[in-house]
C-alpha cells in the first residue's frame, strides 16, 4: 500500500505557525502509530503572489490534484488589499475549491466543556453541543451568470444569480446523507423556497433523494427560521444541509455558538479519485490574523483539528481522528489557553509552539 500523501499549504499570517505545529502531530502519528505521510509543502495567498506574482502557482495546482489531501493554514493580509481582485490572496483559495470541484463544505460547531462559558449563549444551551453544517461551495449565487455591476440607465446596478441544477443538488444533498448514517442519522435542509426558486428546487430534490436513505430523518426548514433556531436551541440539530450563501451565513452564525470561531476546522470534498478517496482540502475556519502573526499569540488547535478531519474522512482512521481530538480536549480542560482565549481565571497562558507541545504530550499520554 502507497504512503498516503498530503500537500500542506501554510499561506500568510498565523498560517505558517498554525500548520507548523501540525506537523509535529503528523510526525507523531508517523512515529507512535505507524502512520507515515508523504509530506511536501508549497505557497498559496499572498505568499505565492510575493514568489510569483499570482495567488496560486499552476505547478502547486497541479500537486493539489494529485495528492489525496491538502492542509491550508489561511490567506490574506492588510498587505495585499489594493491588489487586483484578480490576483488577491483569496483568489488562490478560490482556484483550489473550483478546480478541485470541492463541492461539499462541512463545517462542524463543537463546544469542549472548558470552552462552554466562552460563548454568548448560557452553558446549558451550548454544552456538549456537536452539530455538522453541509455547505455547498462550488455552485449558487457566488459563481452564478451574470453577475457583475452594471450601467442602467442613469445609474449602476449590481447583479449576483443564484443558479443550481439537480445534478448540483443531489451530490451535496448525498454527501449530507452519507455523513448522516455516521452520526445520528438526522438532516434538516435550509433554503427559502417561500421566496425563491432556486429553494422550490433544492427542497424538491432534497426529498428525493432521502428515498434512498430511508433511516435518515428528513426534515425542512426556512433558512432564516434555521438562525433563529441555532440561537435558541442548537442541539435540536445534527446535520445541517445548505446552500452555498445560506451556508456561508449559518456556518459562522453554528461556530460563533461554540465561543470562538478560531477553534474550529472545516472541511471541503469532491468526487472520489481512483483510489476511492475524495478529493479533499482541510483548512480552519480562522483568519490570517495579521495583527499577531509572528508573535507566538496564535491558537493551532483550529489547524490540528483540520488534520483531524483528515485523518477521518480522507484516510479512514476515524478512531485516530477520535484519538486527536480527545487529545485537544484534554490541553483545553488542563488550563492551557493561548492569547486570543485569555480571560478565564486559572488557566495556563501559553504560546503557540506551547500549545503544540502539550498537544503531543496529551497524544503520548494516550498511546
Amino acid at each position: 500500500m502507497s504512503t498516503p500523501s498530503l500537500l500542506i499549504l501554510p499561506g500568510d499570517g498565523i498560517g505558517p505557525e498554525g500548520m507548523g505545529e501540525v506537523t509535529k502531530v503528523i510526525d507523531w502519528f508517523g512515529a507512535k502509530r505507524d502512520m507515515p505521510f508523504d509530506v511536501s509543502e508549497d505557497l498559496v495567498g499572498g505568499a505565492a503572489y510575493d514568489a510569483h506574482g499570482t495567488p496560486l502557482h499552476d505547478d502547486t495546482m497541479a500537486k493539489a490534484q494529485e495528492v489525496d489531501a491538502v492542509l491550508l493554514g489561511a490567506v490574506g493580509g492588510p498587505k495585499y488589499d489594493n491588489l487586483d481582485f484578480s490576483v488577491k490572496p483569496e483568489r488562490g483559495l478560490l482556484r483550489l475549491r473550483k478546480e478541485m470541484d470541492l463541492f461539499a463544505n462541512l463545517r462542524p460547531a463543537q463546544c469542549f466543556d472548558a470552552l462552554a462559558d466562552f460563548s454568548s449563549l448560557k452553558r446549558d444551551v451550548v454544552a456538549g453541543l456537536d452539530i455538522m453544517i453541509v455547505r455547498e461551495l462550488t455552485s449558487g449565487v457566488y459563481f452564478g451568470e451574470p453577475r457583475g455591476i452594471f450601467e442602467e440607465g442613469n445609474e449602476r446596478v449590481g447583479i449576483n444569480t443564484q443558479r443550481y441544477t439537480e445534478s448540483e443538488i443531489a451530490r451535496v444533498a448525498r454527501s449530507a446523507f452519507e455523513l448522516a448514517m455516521r452520526r445520528n442519522k438526522k438532516v434538516c435542509s435550509m433554503e427559502k423556497a417561500n421566496v425563491m426558486e432556486s429553494g422550490i428546487l433544492w427542497r424538491e430534490v432534497v426529498t428525493e433523494v432521502a428515498k434512498d436513505y430511508p433511516e435518515v430523518e428528513l426534515s425542512h426548514m426556512y433558512a432564516d427560521a434555521g438562525v433563529m433556531q441555532l440561537c435558541r436551541w442548537p442541539k435540536q440539530f445534527d446535520v445541517i444541509l445548505t446552500d452555498n450563501l445560506f451556508g456561508d451565513l449559518l456556518s459562522d452564525a453554528a461556530a460563533m455558538l461554540t465561543g470562538s470561531l478560531g477553534m474550529l476546522p472545516s472541511a471541503s470534498l469532491g468526487a472520489p479519485m481512483a483510489n476511492g478517496r475524495p478529493k479533499a482540502l482541510y483548512e480552519p475556519v480562522h483568519g490570517s490574523a495579521p495583527d499577531i502573526a509572528g508573535q507566538g499569540k496564535a491558537n493551532p488547535i483550529a489547524c490540528t483539528l483540520s488534520f483531524a478531519m483528515a485523518l477521518r474522512y480522507s484516510f479512514d482512521k476515524g478512531d485516530e481522528a477520535t484519538r486527536l481530538e480527545k487529545a485537544v480536549e484534554q490541553v483545553l480542560a488542563d488550563g492551557k489557553r493561548t492569547a486570543d482565549l485569555l480571560g478565564e481565571e486559572g488557566v495556563q497562558p501559553v504560546s503557540t509552539s506551547e500549545m503544540g507541545d502539550a498537544i503531543i504530550a496529551a497524544l503520548d499520554a494516550s498511546h
